[in-house]
């Protein structure tokens, strides 16, 4: 299967996807084989979603030399 590797979501298409799963799976009219995928695939996602937060998380460590800084206090001159 040469060029046929399924390609991951961006993290904000993953957690969409994962929002849109959460919320069928609420409603409770899922039969059950399709409840036991939709969790399954809700796991995956979470589990997608989580990697890419602590990448970042790290990269961020990394880019301010391991002293995160306060950023809600950042002043924006856009104004």
């Amino acid at each position: 299967m040469a060029g046929k590797s399924p390609k991951t979501p961006s993290f904000e298409a993953a957690l969409a996807e994962l929002e849109q799963v959460v919320s069928d799976m609420e409603g409770g009219k899922l039969p059950l084989e399709e409840a036991l995928a939709a969790y399954q695939r809700g796991a995956e996602l979470l589990q997608q979603c989580r990697s890419r937060l602590d990448a970042a998380q790290l990269q961020v460590r990394i880019l301010e030399d391991g002293a995160l800084k306060d950023m809600s206090n950042d002043r924006r001159d856009d104004a």
